[in-house]
């Protein structure tokens, strides 16, 4: 098993708190209402949202995967800190074992925020992952990302 790490960063003119709130912690609520084309629901399989939850995401039809299961290993509200673990689900293919996320938003000198955001991927046997299979995950991810920022740029009281 081979472990590959990619470690990125964004911006955001939105505070840590209103982005941490909405996109995380409301995400099973806020993005299947934003994003319905591509979000068919969020559900809690075991737990409330905190540490030890199970999450499943199930993905709109037509769609390249029908749903992914995560374990959230951590949440903290104080710290703006989310560790999550995929650990089932059509994203994982075969290949993979398990993906780690550990997402930490910071307050940026403008205000707004800066999320720093480090993957792992553990991969089975010899498989080698492709960068370019890895940037469309990431850009579907960001896209929810920005999705949800504009939500709170157009409503300013939302997530206070």
């Amino acid at each position: 098993m081979a472990v590959t790490t990619f470690i990125d960063e964004y911006t955001s003119p939105v505070s840590p708190l209103r982005i941490f709130k909405a996109s995380i912690v409301d995400s099973h609520n806020l993005i299947p209402k934003l994003m319905p084309q591509a979000i068919k629901s969020v559900e809690f399989l075991q737990g409330n949202g905190g540490a030890g939850s199970i999450k499943q995401i199930n993905f709109a039809e037509g769609g390249a995967f029908k749903s992914v299961k995560y374990h959230i290993d951590e949440l903290n509200e104080d710290t703006y800190t989310y560790s999550y673990t995929l650990i089932e689900g059509d994203a994982l293919v075969d290949k993979l074992k398990k993906i780690t996320y550990d997402v930490k938003l910071e307050q940026s000198p403008d205000g707004g925020s800066i999320a720093k955001v480090t993957s792992k991927y553990y991969t089975l046997g010899d498989f080698a992952l492709k960068e370019e299979e890895i940037k469309v995950g990431k850009e579907k991810v960001m896209a929810i990302y920005k999705v949800v920022e504009a939500y709170l740029l157009q409503n300013p009281n939302a997530y206070v």
